[in-house]
């Protein structure tokens, strides 16, 4: 991850360190998505997602709305948050731009620029070492060009 896409003008406070956001993005399991259809209209959906240390990397029904959206439109906003109460809450916000990756649907050739985020898809949700595909996802690799993050839990030990 550049530093460069890190973009913290307010709240550095509570912001999390870069080794803070490597380790959330890794280790976070669901994602939420915002696109926009061809009518302007904002779209969210939760998603699971690996981080490579430098893309986001979302495996999505190539028949979804979001999935039409993104490929029409490849800006992109993902939020992966979490915590109840007010002092608990922190997250990562990641907006930029997103791309297809491999064969539509995802098939059983070869890609290279797939085996990673497979392999950390497959350790992460199946604990296995084998991503197994099933002829209705794709995928999709978010390029981040602004990063910003909070933790208040930072605030509450201040």
């Amino acid at each position: 991850m550049q530093d460069s896409v890190i973009t913290q003008k307010r709240g550095r406070k509570i912001a999390m360190t870069t080794d803070e956001i490597q380790t959330y993005l890794t280790e976070a399991r669901v994602c939420r998505v915002a696109s926009v259809d061809s009518n302007g209209t904002p779209h969210v959906s939760p998603l699971w997602f690996v981080w490579d240390g430098t893309h986001l990397w979302l495996n999505s029904l190539v028949r979804s709305q979001r999935w039409t959206d993104l490929v029409r439109d490849p800006r992109i906003a993902v939020v992966v948050d979490g915590g109840e109460a007010f002092a608990e809450l922190h997250g990562v916000e990641i907006v930029g731009t997103t791309e297809t990756v491999g064969e539509i649907p995802r098939g059983a050739m070869p890609v290279d620029d797939l085996v990673a985020p497979e392999l950390l898809f497959a350790r992460k949700y199946s604990n296995s070492e084998t991503f197994r595909t099933d002829g209705r996802h794709g995928w999709l690799r978010v390029t981040p060009s602004k990063i910003v993050s909070w933790d208040f839990r930072k605030a509450a030990g201040s």
